[in-house]
């Protein structure tokens, strides 16, 4: 590398970062190494050293590093303009991120890139520059090729029997001395036994997990000891799901089962489902905890009592109303009247999955009773929004498919937003033309990204359309509200954000926009009011009587 003209403009960060497969790679990869060799260069041209940002054990073909993310938000800051690593494969691995970052990401923050080895440096022209992309496909296609290196052993030691999971199944632990191996559990194996003498006795998943939480039988995570970052009413309960997940599981009949799930590319954390034929099962690898016979006939009583639902219910809350107490969605259940005509009623899901276990109450309530009390408040804000001038402010950020605040800080994360599912397609393309993708995969994926792209787009076309007459739009805003909320969900959802029902039968309403002030008001609303959130406002509806069920 030549030397750094006006090093006195330029405050340098050294980027170093080393991968689990580059520690192979010998002594040169090493941490040290590349620090002593970013801090001679910056100290042979004079270059003002305002930090270091190690991601030592990170990958290279992801960008979500603890450090570099770091980098980021300093370059941002207007404390780094110069950015220093030891080679370009350093920066990234994925070809396409790291050419976003090279050629538009940094020059748009006014940040130059130098990469010693390689004779990159974007702050100069050089023909070393020009075949930079060339050389960050070489670096994918070195990340690509480890990651097929490392999933062909992986694959191997599944179809040889040999357990290669971080934390064996519930009722097994690691063998203490020989490696890939799992073992009975002594103090679960006798929980798993007892949940498959209660499936053949004939009990349910709901029965068998409301006794497990009677009897105070620790579940799973709680075994293990694993913390949960948002604990809620569930937590440490069992679950007629995790029951069934565990009745199925033909682990238990002694034969490994791996590879149920699969990443949808080695540039991604993400993993997707395998149907179950495409699992790695070998037969008699370890010691069974219960019986083939057992295990079979727990299989049919399973699939006898399995039930096709004929009938889903739409109803307009659909996804917008919660539990108050526990915050889960509440789900409806049909029971026809004495006429024998359908009516459809809220119940917490919480309560009917753990009925029993206290963790929640029912919330029961007539969903027609809910919706007119929904609408009823709502028809309140609407008078008031239709006086004078009242829409002219929120209700056209909502036109305009936002919520307040700062326009230029929305269409700049909108536009971010778009660019990255842009290059996420452009990924997904190239995964699916070198086969690490399969095609159906690579279609349903892709429709989903570009039909969120589509409403994004949407979003900033709107935020930039700025209406001639504001107080025209506002009120035609209102009129569509009032005439086409009670029949149009689309309606509704643009309105209402949340909606929660009590264990007392009340609805506690959380709207899309700030209802405008009454006169009425006006001395009340002068006194000191508390913090809310600029991007929603919360209008708290209460009901005159409580609904009860007929």
């Amino acid at each position: 590398m030549g030397a750094v003209r006006d090093p006195e403009r330029w405050r340098a960060a050294l980027y170093i970062r080393l991968s689990r497969e580059d520690e192979s790679d010998g002594p040169s990869e090493s941490v040290s190494n590349q620090r002593a060799m970013l801090e001679e260069f910056a100290r042979k041209n004079g270059l003002t050293v305002c930090g270091e940002y190690i991601d030592d054990g990170c990958s290279g073909t992801t960008f979500d590093r603890p450090a570099f993310q770091r980098l980021l938000r300093d370059i941002e800051g207007k404390q780094v303009n110069l950015v220093l690593t030891k080679d370009l494969s350093r920066l990234g691995r994925d070809y396409i991120l790291t050419g976003y970052y090279m050629e538009r990401w940094f020059p748009e923050h006014r940040v130059r890139y130098i990469s010693l080895l390689d004779g990159v440096d974007t702050g100069e022209e050089r023909s070393a520059n020009d075949i930079t992309p060339f050389r960050a496909i070489m670096n994918d296609m070195y990340a690509k090729d480890i990651s097929k290196k490392i999933s062909s052993v992986k694959h191997d030691q599944q179809r040889r029997g040999l357990f290669i999971g971080g934390k064996a199944v519930f009722g097994y632990r690691m063998h203490p001395t020989e490696k890939n191996r799992i073992v009975p559990d002594p103090g679960a194996a006798p929980v798993v036994r007892h949940i498959f003498a209660l499936a053949l006795e004939g009990a349910s998943c709901r029965e068998i997990a409301r006794r497990l939480n009677a009897g105070g039988v620790p579940t799973p995570a709680v075994y293990a000891g694993l913390t949960v970052a948002r604990p809620g009413p569930c937590t440490g309960l069992w679950s007629p799901e995790r029951v069934s997940d565990l009745l199925r599981n033909e682990t238990y009949a002694g034969n490994l089962v791996q590879g149920r799930r699969v990443k949808v590319s080695y540039k991604s954390k993400k993993s997707i489902r395998r149907p179950p034929e495409e699992w790695v099962v070998v037969e008699n690898t370890h010691q069974p905890l219960v019986d083939r016979d057992t295990f079979d006939r727990v299989q049919a009583l399973l699939r006898s009592r399995r039930r096709t639902r004929s009938r889903q219910y739409d109803f307009p809350l659909k996804g917008l109303i919660f539990c108050r107490e526990c915050g889960a969605p509440l789900g409806v259940i049909n029971r026809p009247n004495a006429a024998g005509e359908d009516v459809l009623y809220f119940i917490c899901r919480t309560y009917q999955r753990h009925t029993g276990a206290g963790a929640c109450t029912s919330h029961t309530a007539r969903e027609s009773r809910v919706m007119q009390a929904v609408l009823e408040a709502l028809e309140q804000l609407w008078g008031a929004w239709m006086e004078g001038e009242n829409l002219c402010g929120e209700a056209l950020r909502v036109l305009r498919g936002t919520s307040g605040g700062d326009a230029g800080a929305e269409r700049r994360a909108l536009t971010a937003r778009i660019g990255a599912l842009t290059a996420r397609l452009d990924r997904m393309y190239l995964d699916q033309l070198e086969g690490t993708l399969e095609r159906e995969d690579y279609l349903r994926l892709s429709a989903r990204a570009r039909e969120e792209r589509a409403g994004l787009e949407g979003q900033l076309a709107r935020l930039e359309r700025r209406p001639a007459d504001e107080g025209a739009v506002a009120r035609e805003l209102a009129r569509r509200f009032a005439a086409q909320a009670p029949g149009d969900r689309a309606v509704l959802v643009s309105l209402v954000d949340r909606a929660e029902l009590t264990q007392d039968r009340k609805v506690l309403l959380k709207v899309r926009f700030r209802p405008p002030r009454r006169e009425a008001e006006a001395d009340r609303l002068q006194q000191p009011r508390p913090e809310v959130s600029r991007i929603e406002k919360k209008a708290l509806c209460k009901l005159e009587q409580a609904m009860n069920e007929k």
